[in-house]
């Protein structure tokens, strides 16, 4: 389970920092794990990029708020982002379906990052495969900002590779080296809603649904708290 600080570098001619940054930090300078893992904001959310590379640009940022584990259908963000070179996003339009024409007109990150970062709050973020968008978006906020955002982030990857491992303990199963833990295949074999796969907020959203599963199964077997949680993470690591 991942559940990190996106610590940011030391900006060069470091200026003012821009106020939504200045909030991000001060919510995050710390935080008490200890609490019940139901009474913790979330804010679940993905990334859409140009392509599959390092280099590669976000075009669409999707997010959704989970609030008392349930998820909050009314308060979501979606944001197309206009990438530096319109036509690098030709590369996967089949798979994400977004085309240089809806880009073209689309903010830029640099206006699309601080409202994110404001929708976010005092919330912890969940993704799946986190550390992929939140690399991109850190990249990011360092080139234009100088600096990373603070929320402490979990994934929900690492969320089903340990409940696996805990159902193969528990029924001593053999386990089973083809499973995938894809975030449609996850969703199909938990019986959870299907959503639209490659599109920002419907990918977080299936996200949110797989999140709130996981966590719930995971407070059945006496994980209470947020360190709870996070020590479980732990244990499972030292096991593989």
């Amino acid at each position: 389970m991942e559940f990190r600080r996106f610590w940011p570098f030391a900006a060069r001619n470091k200026t003012e920092e821009h106020p939504a940054f200045q909030r991000n930090h001060s919510w995050f300078a710390s935080i008490d794990q200890g609490q019940p893992l139901e009474s913790y904001n979330f804010v679940v959310f993905d990334t859409e990029l140009t392509g599959l590379g390092r280099k590669d640009e976000i075009v669409s940022i999707g997010a959704v708020h989970v609030r008392d584990l349930k998820i909050l259908a009314g308060e979501t963000f979606h944001s197309f982002v206009r990438p530096h070179m319109i036509t690098n996003a030709t590369d996967s339009t089949l798979l994400h379906r977004i085309t240089p024409e809806q880009l073209e007109h689309a903010p830029a990150l640099k206006e699309v990052l601080p409202e994110f970062i404001e929708f976010c709050g005092p919330s912890l973020l969940v993704g799946h495969y986190i550390s992929l968008d939140m690399g991109h978006i850190n990249k990011a906020t360092r080139k234009i900002f100088g600096t990373t955002i603070k929320n402490p982030c979990l994934d929900t990857m690492r969320l089903a590779q340990i409940y696996t491992e805990t159902c193969w303990k528990q029924y001593q199963d053999q386990p089973n080296l083809q499973v995938s833990f894809n975030l449609a295949d996850l969703s199909n074999d938990y019986g959870l809603p299907a959503f639209t796969q490659h599109d920002a907020l419907q990918d977080s959203l299936q996200t949110a649904y797989l999140f709130i599963y996981l966590v719930k199964k995971f407070m059945s077997q006496g994980v209470v708290t947020l360190k709870d949680l996070f020590n479980a993470g732990q244990r499972w690591r030292k096991i593989i």
